[in-house]
């Protein structure tokens, strides 16, 4: 099985390990939120008002 990293600031980190379960890897944890609001590769699964408040959020915390 490959392994992989992915970057994320701390505010983001911190907030993750809330919604983590102290007996999942991160991994289950990770297939669990996915398994709970969906794959989001399914078209149509945001309006494009709430794709754009998205990303708006996106860009704010890039701008940190």
């Amino acid at each position: 099985m490959s392994r992989t990293s992915i970057p994320l600031d701390s505010e983001t980190k911190a907030r993750l390990d809330e919604s983590k379960r102290d007996d999942e890897t991160w991994d289950e944890f990770l297939l669990r939120i996915v398994a709970a609001t969906g794959d989001g590769m399914s078209p149509g699964t945001l309006s494009e008002d709430e794709a754009e408040d998205a990303m708006d959020i996106v860009r704010e915390g890039r701008d940190r």
